[in-house]
């Protein structure tokens, strides 16, 4: 049977929990009507790392964790991320997960030096790929972050950006990628994000009321190109 697993590595916010649930219900929200067998949620904060040989495709969610913190869990779920990426997994790394398989890969994390990104925000597509091929060269992603993938792994390549972002894509190798922004998140989970983050919004002198949250087909798109793209792989 084909497994697609979804490696937790946090949750949302609280508001957006308790309406929605957690971010492996908001990947399978997307996932569900396209993945032809079983989706498996593994918490990589529990230690339940799948073994590559188990899984047809994995998927990296995000967390509020920050991967400079190097807390154990982390450290051993980017020891697995490298065995996935060797072993040709399909991997999907999302936010915090594209950090830690930045970071696992032989880049490094830090925080942005440009500041917050949060919002519904225009990314730029700067190269061809198979996981874009249906998307505009510029659409909508939803982001929340603070770290960044500041310097890429070897052979590493750059597939989108935004204004403060310069890796907000990146395929790390023949089935690896990681996006900065959230694909997952819809309008309405956006602005939940927004109004959870309201007060440090504020106080970095940014106004909240001013962002914009909105869902983009475009950016959830790329988890059904994504799939589509595991499932092609597994029939070989």
């Amino acid at each position: 049977m084909r497994t697609l697993g979804i490696l937790v590595t946090g949750e949302p916010v609280e508001p957006v929990k308790r309406a929605r649930g957690s971010f492996a219900n908001l990947f399978r929200e997307v996932l569900s009507p396209v993945w032809t067998g079983a989706i498996v949620e593994f918490d990589a904060r529990r230690s339940e790392l799948p073994d590559p040989k188990d899984v047809t495709a994995l998927v990296v969610t995000g967390s509020a964790s920050s991967v400079t913190e190097r807390a154990p869990w982390m450290l051993a779920t980017e020891r697995a991320l490298v065995g996935f990426v060797s072993a040709d997994v399909p991997t999907l790394g999302v936010c915090f997960g594209h950090q830690l398989l930045g970071q696992a890969l032989g880049g490094e994390v830090r925080q942005n030096p440009r500041g917050r990104e949060i919002g519904t925000v225009e990314t730029e597509l700067v190269a061809e790929d198979p996981l874009f091929t249906e998307s505009p060269r510029g659409f909508l992603v939803n982001m929340s972050h603070v770290d960044s993938v500041v310097a890429l792994p070897p052979g590493a390549r750059v597939l989108g950006c935004t204004a403060l972002e310069p890796h907000a894509a990146v395929r790390f190798g023949e089935r690896a990628w990681g996006v900065q922004f959230h694909p997952e998140f819809d309008g309405p989970v956006m602005r939940g994000y927004i109004e959870a983050r309201a007060p440090q919004i504020t106080s970095e002198g940014i106004d909240p009321t001013r962002l914009r949250a909105e869902s983009s087909q475009d950016s959830t798109r790329l988890l059904t190109r994504f799939a589509q793209l595991a499932l092609r792989h597994s029939e070989i």
